[in-house]
């Protein structure tokens, strides 16, 4: 999409293609075109439409009602920021005392829309012309326009002695492509540009990808992990003032609220009341020690925080294997950190004593999860050859070094 066309798309005639066109998103592409084009519709402006209207209806799932009227590249999409991750790092700048933010690399403005609501006025800088001005005609939709003003340039080149704080989201995928970039030192603005920021501004925000290295994460500032539902989304740097712990595992919910609280945690002691978070400082090894008789599978902000030593003292448990994030414990203990399962057997991994011992429980069904295993889940699914009706959980993992495998089935404790 160009910039004539995005007006195009702006004009009562663009208004109306859209709203034809997303009356006909998630069918057949070809059957959709045909059918604009013999409401009048011209072609350019039939498919400019068509494709915004499949893009919102894919952006629903991070950015809910609001998705239908903002403007999307397919790139801008991919790499933005979900609603309910943008509106609680908002809230935290806003409740840090921040009332002006730059942020650069804006892209569609997904921060930066949350930051307005928010109160805080928000300076957007983006390199992408088309992008640029999508995000000026996302603040309009949102009505925040008053509050979040793009400009196209370079953000290496703003001024930041203008704002309280600054947040940098990097393009971390190639130009053309879309192909994923791996190297920080190859993302956009540049990594040492962007950890320069935090001499010249103290209170930084840097949006990174949740597998970075924590040797990368610069001295002093808070490196924080974030799941929705489980999903492992973003990792973010909190420099200067802003930063808290030294690590942070935080989960929220993408369906109508965050997810339980455990009791005593820095959350807070009322489920549901705000996210979970789990804090530390990600250098505590957890104890060694046997299986029990429940392992937790720690979510994956847990995991990638190194909090997982943390997590296992909130259980009374520990690891079987200490390079394997499984934890053991005696009992079912309620938690939003982890998934929970009641163990009936532990072998050692062969495939004939396993099919055995399915075939004896008539078990059909089977979740396959793994750790520290090179099997492929499907594959054994189809090796094991079920017949029966009954479900189970079958966990391919180690222990004390030993290829291990352990048959359970999902526990929920309940919250008291």
């Amino acid at each position: 999409m160009d910039l004539d066309q995005l007006a195009a798309l702006r004009t009562p005639d663009g208004a109306r293609a859209l709203t034809a066109a997303a009356e006909l998103a998630g069918g057949d592409p070809l059957t959709a075109a045909s059918a604009l084009r013999a409401a009048g519709v011209p072609a350019d402006l039939a498919a400019g439409a068509l494709t915004q209207a499949e893009l919102r209806r894919r952006a629903a799932a991070k950015f809910g009602p609001m998705a239908a009227g903002m403007f999307f590249t397919r790139a801008g999409l991919e790499q933005a920021t979900r609603a309910v991750v943008a509106d609680r790092r908002a809230a935290r700048l806003r409740a840090a005392g921040v009332t002006s933010l730059a942020d650069l690399g804006c892209g569609l403005g997904a921060d930066a829309l949350a930051a307005a609501r928010a109160g805080i006025r928000v300076y957007g800088v983006e390199a992408d012309p088309v992008t640029a001005a999508m995000a000026a005609a996302n603040a309009e939709a949102a009505g925040v326009a008053d509050r979040f003003t793009v400009e196209c340039g370079d953000a290496t080149a703003f001024e930041v002695g203008r704002v309280d704080a600054v947040f940098c989201d990097p393009a971390r995928r190639r130009a053309g492509t879309g192909r994923r970039i791996f190297d920080p030192n190859a993302y956009s603005p540049p990594w040492d540009f962007i950890t320069g920021l935090i001499a010249r501004v103290p209170r930084t925000v840097l949006k990174v990808a949740p597998g970075i290295e924590h040797a990368l994460i610069p001295p002093g500032a808070e490196a924080e992990w974030v799941s929705v539902d489980g999903d492992l989304v973003e990792a973010a740097l909190w420099c200067g003032p802003l930063a808290g712990s030294p690590r942070r595992a935080t989960l929220l919910s993408g369906k109508g609220g965050p997810l339980p609280s455990e009791p005593g945690s820095a959350a807070g002691s009322e489920p549901g009341s705000e996210p979970s978070q789990l804090t530390g400082t990600g250098t505590v090894d957890a104890p060694v020690g046997p299986v029990r008789r429940y392992l937790y599978d720690p979510d994956p902000a847990v995991v990638r925080a190194h909090l997982v030593a943390e997590f296992a003292e909130t259980v009374h448990g520990g690891l079987g294997d200490p390079s394997i994030a499984y934890v053991y414990a005696d009992e079912p203990v309620p938690t939003p950190y982890a998934r929970c399962l009641e163990i009936t057997d532990v072998l050692p991994f062969s495939l004939k004593r396993l099919r055995a011992l399915l075939r004896e429980r008539g078990v059909g069904r089977v979740e396959i999860l793994k750790r520290g295993s090179a099997l492929e889940p499907e594959q054994l699914r189809r090796d094991l050859r079920l017949s029966g009706a009954a479900p189970a959980t079958v966990v391919l993992t180690r222990v004390a070094g030993a290829p291990t495998v352990l048959l359970g089935h999902p526990v929920t404790p309940a919250f008291r």
